[in-house]
């Protein structure tokens, strides 16, 4: 199976994927990983990649689907993949069924993942980083034993200004922006499945898994 999972920042699309990824024995693709790994190797697309990145500037889309084409290409995505965070705009989207389609290929299905905004900005605008040892917390999901105090170094939490809840409203606001003809393009081809992401991440899992096609899993429907 060859699939896409949307979602918000703070819509738990990279867990998600991951338990996906798992229960199919499929390839997990993340694009960030993907501009990491190439930056890191320093080969062409990397580096080319890198030169967008250092300057702030979003990563042209023939550069990034290139990237993705090279990964599917692997042999452990023969099976099938599930990409994640990637495409992010319907120009992206009309590109990626293209250059598949060159290959004899499609996008079989499209999961959504939705989250009230008002759940997205509380799950979000919750994090925070130790200044001493950069330990990530999230006072929704994962909080320090003592508020305002790190569990590993006794150091400080501090909010990022990214993590504000101003800044990340408006995160959301461009997000469904860019993404709202996206997800019209994926229903329109009758591709997209709407899953409800809110509750346990194990629920919101099982939900995923019932709306697999039935020769993926033989407890979907």
């Amino acid at each position: 199976m060859r699939s896409v999972l949307l979602g918000a920042p703070g819509s738990g699309k990279g867990t998600q994927a991951g338990i996906i990824s798992e229960r199919l024995g499929i390839a997990h693709v993340a694009s960030g990983d993907l501009f990491r790994e190439a930056v890191s190797r320093r080969d062409e697309v990397g580096m080319q990649a890198k030169s967008y990145m250092d300057k702030g500037l979003l990563v042209p889309d023939e550069i990034t689907i290139r990237m993705i084409l090279e990964r599917i290409a692997v042999p452990d995505c023969a099976k099938g993949f599930i990409l994640d965070g990637f495409p992010r705009t319907l120009e992206q989207a009309e590109a990626l069924d293209v250059a598949l389609e060159g290959r004899g290929q499609a996008i079989d299905r499209v999961f959504y993942i939705e989250v009230d905004t008002d759940e997205l900005v509380r799950r979000l605008s919750g994090r925070f980083i130790c200044r001493g040892c950069q330990t990530p917390y999230n006072e929704v999901s994962q909080p320090p034993k003592v508020a305002g105090r790190c569990d590993r170094c006794g150091g400080d939490l501090y909010q990022r200004h990214d993590d504000l809840p101003e800044t990340v409203r408006k995160r959301i606001e461009v997000y469904f922006a860019e993404t709202a003809p996206l997800i019209g393009y994926y229903k329109e081809a009758g591709k997209l499945v709407e899953i409800n992401g809110e509750g346990e991440i194990d629920e919101i899992g099982e939900r995923l898994i019932a709306a697999l096609p039935q020769d993926c899993n033989g407890n979907s429907g």
